[in-house]
């Protein structure tokens, strides 16, 4: 059951009826030490996105300073995350907002090595740039989930129906063809669970990498390749995760990605690893298997964790008096 605001402060909070107005400026102006005031939700306004002057002043009127604990929202110029820094001094983070880029900045900076990252998910192509970035600042790669079968597509093997994007089997090969410069490590399954079907009920069998068959399609990792990633990882001081390995949302193909997380987890909680999981399907698989607990830091923040670990300014980050 949620629980309200009242119920996790232990206190009244007020709702105001706008966020910004006469209204919200009296509400505010009657307040007493400690009350507790949220305001309607900005983005009922389009000048929020758009970070509107005379909607940010208005905004940013009623208050003395400004707290940006929204990791989420901060790689958004908006008028709530960038636009009210302007007005309101000072500006600074929350203890969320400064963990988070604690965790995912300097771990990648000044983390533990070996430094793995995991990427996953069903599309390379929404994360080459992520990919990229973290071949140059970790030490190996493990590649997961439907982006997988672009990269055998690139390597010259057979991928049945499985979800290939075929504009980007160049950039694959480009990718692999980095690694290999660098002197790293990008390890793919060696063995896949395959399905006739995308669907819970669907056939399934246990195959190599490379023996896919036509009408086939891969859709989670197999139990060798997840021994392999256990033995990948066994030496790791910090761990990435952002997606999952495999369709974890039905049962006949969850056990790749929960099994990389009970390995992250077990890193963590007995080898002394700093692990981070960032990424919705992540964060999800995650708290799913129960070891959510055992992680060292769980993300709040999807595309906003996203383009930190690609090495992007924030700009809900960068307005603020403590960026540094």
């Amino acid at each position: 059951m949620r629980r309200t605001y009242d119920e996790l402060l232990g206190q009244d909070v007020t709702l105001a009826p706008d966020c910004i107005g006469d209204a919200v400026a009296a509400i505010v102006n009657e307040a007493s030490e400690g009350d507790v005031i949220m305001l309607e939700n900005t983005r009922f306004y389009p000048e929020e996105t758009k970070n509107e002057p005379g909607f940010v002043e208005k905004l940013a009127t009623p208050f003395d300073m400004f707290v940006n604990d929204a990791f989420g929202t901060a790689h958004h110029a908006h008028a709530s995350t960038e636009g009210v820094t302007k007005f309101l001094q000072p500006s600074v983070s929350g203890f969320l907002l400064a963990k988070e880029l604690e965790y995912l900045d300097g771990a990648i900076a000044n983390g533990d090595r070996p430094l793995a990252a995991i990427v996953g998910g069903s599309k390379f192509s929404s994360k080459i740039t992520v990919l990229d970035a973290l071949l140059d600042k970790s030490d190996n790669i493990i590649i997961g989930g439907g982006m997988v079968f672009t990269f055998l597509k690139a390597k010259g093997l057979n991928v049945g129906t499985s979800l290939v994007e075929e504009d980007f089997v160049e950039t694959a090969k480009e990718v692999l063809a980095k690694a290999e410069k660098l002197g790293k490590t990008i390890l793919l399954p060696s063995d896949i669970v395959i399905a006739d079907n995308f669907a819970a009920d669907a056939n399934t069998q246990v195959v190599a990498a490379d023996a896919i068959p036509d009408g086939w399609m891969g859709l989670d990792n197999g139990p060798a390749a997840t021994a392999e990633q256990k033995e990948f990882l066994s030496d790791c001081k910090t761990v990435i995760m952002n997606g999952p390995m495999g369709v974890f949302e039905m049962k006949a193909f969850e056990k790749g990605t929960f099994g990389i997380v009970d390995i992250l987890a077990d890193l963590s909680k007995d080898g002394g690893a700093i692990t981070i999981i960032g990424g919705g399907d992540s964060v999800a698989a995650t708290e799913l298997s129960g070891r959510a607990g055992d992680m060292s830091h769980i993300s709040t923040g999807g595309g906003a964790s996203l383009e930190l670990l690609e090495g992007k300014v924030l700009p809900g980050v960068d307005a603020l008096n403590d960026k540094e």
